[in-house]
C-alpha cells in the first residue's frame, strides 16, 4: 500500500512557493489516492493536472499500481484545515455545533485554537417593546463543531 505520508511529502514539494495549500490526502486500502488542494481564489484545472503529473513522476507504478485523483476542495463542503477558515474571513458560513444547533454568520477570525463568527440574533433591549437584530460573536474551538462550510448565495 502506498504510504499517505509519502504522497503528502510529494504534494508539499509541489506546493512549495505556491499560494495553494493542501486540504487532504486519502489513500485507501486498494491504493485509491485522493488529493485535495485549495487556493484563496479558486483552483485551476491546469494546476491539478500539473500536480497529478508531479505525483505520478514520483510514484513508481511498477512497484505498486494505484488510482490517482487530484482536485480542489469542493465548494459547499465542510472546511478541513485552518487556511480555509482564514480564506473565508468576512464571508458567510454555516456552522453545525455538536449540540445539533445550526448557525449562520460571518467569519471574523480564526487561529490554531478557535474561530469566531458574528451572528445576527434578536434581542429585546430593556424597556423596548420589540426585539431588534444585534450582532453577537460566537467563538468555537474546532472540536466543538461537526462542520463549518461556506454558504453559496445566488
Amino acid at each position: 500500500m502506498i504510504a499517505k505520508q509519502k504522497v503528502t511529502e510529494i504534494v508539499n514539494e509541489w506546493l512549495a512557493g505556491k499560494e495553494y495549500f493542501l486540504v487532504d490526502v486519502v489513500v485507501s486500502a486498494d491504493n485509491y489516492v485522493s488529493v485535495e488542494i485549495d487556493h484563496a481564489e479558486g483552483v485551476w484545472i491546469e494546476d491539478c493536472v500539473q500536480l497529478s503529473r508531479h505525483i505520478e513522476a514520483n510514484l513508481n507504478r511498477d512497484e505498486e499500481d494505484y488510482e490517482l485523483e487530484v482536485g480542489s476542495a469542493g465548494i459547499g463542503q465542510p472546511f478541513k484545515v485552518l487556511q480555509q477558515y482564514v480564506n473565508h474571513i468576512g464571508k458567510e458560513v454555516e456552522v453545525l455545533a455538536k449540540d445539533g444547533k445550526k448557525y449562520r454568520g460571518i467569519v471574523k477570525r480564526a487561529n490554531e485554537e478557535s474561530f469566531a463568527v458574528s451572528i445576527q440574533v434578536k434581542e429585546k433591549p430593556e424597556g423596548a417593546k420589540r426585539p431588534v437584530l444585534v450582532d453577537k460573536e460566537y467563538v468555537w474551538s474546532y472540536d466543538e463543531v461537526k462542520y463549518t462550510k461556506y454558504l453559496i448565495k445566488f
